[in-house]
């Protein structure tokens, strides 16, 4: 783990890059935004983005979701990955959110991480991107931009164990962006394959470690 004058440097770096990072995934409310996260996984945002743009402007509540069916909702998502089982959670978690939370998602962890289909990761980005919690959800490219900079150990070996490490080495005032920062790095810039270190901003505070 890299000391915390170096973690320092990296993220006023990416603050400076980028001051107000935010998901690439579309959303108009706490609803859609749990649905989009849902249907994120093992899928690129911009798929995500291309099927919830009509689907959102018909059924954006839990109500208006059921009502649309889960027949309909499989084929607006039939071009995300693993649509079946994804439409099965979703109106499953339509259900429990009518029943048990008046139609409001709710905004803590336990309660999200009851509802079907989503894990720590979703309920992290959840909370992370509405400012309730900072949260650092990690994916592959958090996972792996955390290792090629240092800012975790070799032994943080799986998506909790970074996100532990994660959230005791940045500083609070960053937690929140921190997400975002490193999933946008390592979607554009620090890539699994030939990462483009020439364009890379903090390529002079990376120690490339596992790169080459």
């Amino acid at each position: 783990m890299r000391s915390a004058a170096a973690v320092k440097k990296l993220f006023e770096r990416f603050e400076a890059d980028k001051p107000e990072p935010k998901t690439e995934l579309n959303f108009t409310n706490p609803f859609t935004l749990t649905v989009a996260v849902a249907l994120s996984a093992q899928t690129t945002d911009v798929a995500v983005n291309k099927a919830t743009a009509p689907l959102f402007r018909i059924a954006d509540t839990p109500q208006t979701m059921l009502d649309l069916g889960e027949e309909r909702l499989m084929q607006m998502i039939s071009s995300i990955g693993l649509y079946r089982n994804k439409a099965k959670n979703v109106m499953e978690m339509c259900r429990i959110l009518l029943s048990r939370f008046d139609g409001q998602v709710p905004l803590n962890r336990a309660d999200l991480l009851s509802l079907p289909g989503v894990g720590n990761k979703t309920a992290s980005v959840v909370l992370n991107e509405l400012d309730i919690e900072p949260a650092i959800a990690v994916d592959t490219h958090v996972f792996r931009v955390s290792h090629r900079l240092g800012i975790v150990d070799a032994a943080a070996n799986t998506p909790d164990k970074v996100e532990a490490e994660l959230m005791q080495v940045i500083p609070r005032k960053w937690l929140t962006r921190a997400h975002h920062w490193l999933i946008l790095h390592g979607r554009y810039t620090c890539v699994a394959r030939n990462p483009k270190c020439v364009a890379c901003i903090v390529e002079d505070l990376c120690p490339k470690i596992g790169v080459g």
